[in-house]
């Protein structure tokens, strides 16, 4: 990131060189806001970033942008305020600037850090993954389009990995959907025109999902899906009704092997040759023992 970093740092101090003598106006905010000198007025906001008062500068910025649209400083203008946003830690306000930069300016001098800060401050503002995870897409959406605008760019390893955090979190989300339905356990809830769904169909449909939309995820990952998978339809086989239940332990069977391929060194291993060997016993007509 420095040297692009470098570059708009320079660019800002040069133009800002003189306005730092109006550092002491920020103080006197009320007295800048009635002025009706707007280069004063931006100098000032521009001082006010300089010096970290960012929600000064925010405000001027915003102000002066219709004033400024047009002018030798429009664009700079509508950069700096959704600089002065993010900086504030306004992040879902400097996303929306940062984009109508870029949009606004397809040419601009300041257009790939626009792309790349829009991106930035989604990823910032990325909620817990037990949360809506709407932000979290726009972010990979974002990043991913500013890679693909600039595949040379000198930001791409520390913009591939804020992707890939990212998208482990939308995978993290699905772990604990898939969870909640397995610790759920038995219990049986309705479905408006499907009938009754067991959890542990649910669990099993959520983790195969996962794993086909994620193939980036990581093997312990994919072993807890897994694991889970395997759980959830040795537990499905034993609560079905009796024309369900044989082809139940099939699959179970089934999920076993596919497991144990997979991960011939699971920590699991041994809890996954259980479900094996019950299942093979029930099979045979022997009971089927209530196990882990």
């Amino acid at each position: 990131m420095r040297p692009i970093w470098i570059i708009f740092m320079r660019r800002l101090l040069i133009l800002t060189a003189v306005s730092l003598v109006l550092l002491s106006s920020c103080g006197e905010y009320n007295a800048v806001l009635k002025s009706s000198d707007y280069e004063y007025k931006y100098e000032v906001a521009k001082a006010c970033y300089v010096k970290g008062e960012y929600t000064h500068a925010t405000d001027l910025f915003s102000e002066l942008l219709t004033t400024m649209k047009g002018t030798a400083n429009g664009e700079e203008c509508l950069f700096m305020m959704a600089m002065s946003a993010y900086m504030d830690g306004d992040l879902e306000s400097a996303a929306t600037a940062f984009k109508k930069y870029y949009a606004s300016y397809p040419r601009g001098y300041y257009v790939e850090l626009a792309h790349y800060y829009s991106g930035m401050a989604l990823y910032d503002g990325a909620p817990d993954a037990r949360l809506d995870q709407t932000t979290t897409r726009k972010a990979i959406d974002e990043l991913q389009l500013f890679l693909d605008r600039y595949p040379n760019t000198r930001l791409k390893a520390q913009t591939q990995q804020m992707i890939e955090e990212l998208q482990d979190h939308l995978l993290e989300k699905e772990y604990l959907a898939a969870k909640l339905y397995y610790d759920l356990g038995s219990y049986v809830m309705n479905t408006m025109g499907r009938g009754s769904v067991s959890n542990y169909e649910s669990c099993i449909a959520t983790c195969e999902n996962a794993l086909r939309d994620y193939p980036y995820a990581t093997p312990q990952r994919r072993e807890q899906l897994s694991i889970m998978i395997l759980r959830s339809r040795y537990r499905l086989a034993r609560q079905s009704v009796e024309e369900k239940r044989l082809e139940r332990y099939r699959q179970t069977i089934d999920e076993y092997y596919g497991f144990a391929n997979e991960f011939p060194e699971s920590k699991y291993l041994k809890e996954a040759q259980g479900y094996l060997t019950k299942s093979q016993k029930a099979l045979k007509g022997q009971v089927d023992e209530e196990g882990t």
